[in-house]
C-alpha cells in the first residue's frame, strides 16, 4: 500500500481500540477467540526464515537489478534468507505521482519496469538469489491498476465505475493514480490468477507478498493460492491482519505490536501489558501455523510516518532484539541495517545513503539466533512463549521462549531509566548471547537504559 489514508484509518482504529480497552493486570491474558480458519500450509523452508523488503529504485544509485544483484552476497553474509521486492512492473504515465510514479500503479502484470532492466535481468537476479540459497518473493498489486492498464481499453468491464460509468480510485481513498477492479466479474479472477502463475511458471519466483489483500475478495485468494502450490509450494505474505486471510496467506503483518512498539519509545500512552496483549495476538488467536510478521519499519512507515531513528531514537536496538525473539518472521526494510535518517522519497529518485552500514553486525547476529536456536523459529516450528515476573511496571519486559532443548529468555529495558532484573527462574547453563565471554550470569541483572539481555543454552 502507497498512500497516507488507509494506514491513518488503520491507526484510528488502533487508537480506538487502545482508549476503549484497559490494559489487563500483568498476570492476565486477554481472551482468545476460537477461529474457525484453518492456516494455508507454507512451505517447510520457511520454518526459521527472516524477510529483507528490497526498494529497488533506491537501493543503488543505479536503481536497477544489476546494481542490486551484487549487493547479494552481503545481505547473505548478513544472515538474510527471504528478499521482498516492492512492485517490478512497469507503472502507468497517466495521473502519475510525482516524476517516476508508485510502483503501486501497475500499467501490465507481466511487464518489468524498465528502469530495473528487462526480464532477462530479473531472471538472472532470480538465479543469483537461489543460488545463495535465498527466496524471492514479488509484490503484487491486485485490487487496481494504473488509469493506462491495456485492460482500460480491451476490458473496460474489469473495472468498477461511478454512476456516470467512469472509472473510479478504491473507494475511501486518495489514490489518485489507480483505479480499481472488479471482482465481481469472474473474468478478473481468471487474468489475475493467470498474471501470478506466470511469475511462478515463467520466472521461478517462491511467492508473493500482496498489496491491500482485505480489498480483495478470499474467493481469489484460496483458489489461486490452491493453482500456484500446483506449480510449486509458494510462501505467501498478506498486507492485512484479519484472521480469515490465512486460509491462503502463510503471514499477515503485525501492526498492533509496531504500534505499541514506537509508543513506548515516544509519548508512551501505552504500557508493556499494552505490548505484551499485541504480542499475544499473534500468539493465541491465530489458527494452528500462521505466522505474524513483525516490523520496525517498511516502505510505507519510512516514507509516510518517520524513520527509525526518529521514531524509535536510541531504543532501535532494543526493539529490533524484541521483535527478533518474539513469535513471528521479523523483517529488515532496506537501509535499516545503515540506520538511515532519512524518509525516502516515493515518487521520485533518492538513493540509500549506505554510509559504514553501521549495524550490520547486530542484524548479523541477530538473524544468526533466531536460525540456530529451534524456539525462536516461525510458527508451529517454534517455541513457546512465557512473560517473566517483571521489577518494574514500566521499564522491564522479559520472556521465555522454550522449543526441545532449545531455552531462550528475552530481558529488555523499555524505558530511557537504568533498571535491575531479578532473574527467578533457573538460569544454570544460560549464556549472554551478545557477551558469550562472559562469565555465569547472576540472579540480577542491571539494565542500561534501552538495554537488552539474550540468555540462551
Amino acid at each position: 500500500m502507497t498512500k497516507i489514508s488507509i494506514k491513518n484509518y488503520l491507526l484510528l482504529i488502533l487508537i480506538g481500540c487502545t482508549v476503549a480497552c484497559k490494559p489487563a493486570p500483568e498476570t492476565d491474558k486477554p481472551e482468545t477467540t476460537q477461529h474457525t480458519t484453518e492456516a494455508s500450509e507454507a512451505p517447510d523452508w520457511v520454518k526459521d526464515k527472516n524477510i529483507y523488503e528490497v526498494n529497488v529504485r533506491q537501493f543503488t544509485p543505479e536503481g536497477t537489478f544489476e546494481a542490486f544483484e551484487r549487493e547479494i552476497p552481503r545481505l547473505k553474509e548478513m544472515g538474510v534468507d527471504i528478499l521482498w521486492f516492492m512492485p517490478i512492473h512497469e507503472i502507468g504515465e497517466k495521473n502519475r505521482k510525482g516524476t517516476l510514479g508508485s510502483y503501486y500503479a501497475i500499467k501490465d502484470y507481466k511487464s518489468i519496469n524498465p528502469e530495473f532492466g528487462t526480464h532477462e535481468d530479473f531472471d538472472r537476479l532470480v538465479k543469483t538469489i537461489h543460488d545463495h540459497d535465498m527466496y524471492i518473493l514479488i509484490d503484487w498489486v491486485a485490487n487496481h491498476t494504473a488509469w493506462d492498464h491495456p485492460w482500460t481499453e480491451s476490458n473496460p468491464e474489469y473495472y468498477s465505475k461511478d454512476d456516470d460509468g467512469g472509472f473510479v480510485p478504491p473507494a475511501g481513498t486518495d489514490w489518485e493514480d489507480v483505479i480499481e477492479l472488479d471482482y465481481d466479474n469472474p473474468d478478473v479472477h481468471t487474468v489475475m490468477e493467470d498474471a501470478m502463475l506466470y511469475w511462478v511458471k515463467e520466472h521461478n519466483i517462491d511467492g508473493f507478498r500482496c498489496d491491500v489483500a482485505e480489498l480483495v475478495p478470499m474467493e481469489f485468494w484460496n483458489n489461486t493460492r490452491k493453482s500456484l502450490d500446483e506449480i510449486k509450494p509458494v510462501f505467501m505474505l498478506a498486507e492485512g491482519e484479519k484472521v480469515e486471510l490465512y486460509e491462503a496467506f502463510d503471514m499477515t503483518y503485525a501492526w498492533n505490536v509496531f504500534h505499541a512498539l514506537v509508543d513506548l519509545a515516544g509519548e508512551r500512552k501505552m504500557n508493556n501489558d499494552s505490548l505484551h496483549i499485541a504480542i499475544l495476538e499473534g500468539v493465541e488467536d491465530l489458527p494452528k501455523g500462521a505466522i505474524k510478521m513483525n516490523f520496525l519499519t517498511n516502505h510505507d512507515e519510512n516514507t509516510w510516518k518517520g524513520t527509525i531513528d526518529s521514531l524509535l531514537g536510541p531504543a532501535h536496538e532494543a526493539m529490533a532484539v524484541l521483535i527478533h525473539t518474539i513469535p513471528g518472521m521479523p523483517l529488515i526494510y532496506s537501509g535499516q541495517e545503515a540506520n538511515i535518517t532519512k524518509r525516502l522519497e516515493f515518487f521520485e529518485k533518492d538513493p540509500i545513503e549506505w554510509g559504514n552500514i553501521e549495524k550490520a553486525d547486530f542484524y548479523s547476529k541477530l538473524n544468526t539466533l533466531k536460525r540456530e536456536h529451534k524456539a525462536l523459529w516461525n510458527g508451529e516450528h517454534g517455541g513457546s512463549f512465557e512473560r517473566l515476573p517483571n521489577s518494574e511496571d514500566d521499564g522491564i519486559y522479559a520472556f521465555e521462549r522454550i522449543k526441545d532443548n532449545s531455552r531462550v529468555i528475552t530481558i529488555i529495558n523499555l524505558s530511557d531509566q537504568e533498571r535491575t532484573y531479578e532473574i527467578t527462574d533457573n538460569s544454570e547453563g544460560l549464556k549472554d548471547y551478545f557477551q558469550p565471554e562472559a562469565s555465569e550470569i547472576g540472579s540480577s541483572l542491571n539494565m542500561e537504559p534501552w538495554g537488552y539481555r539474550v540468555l540462551t543454552n
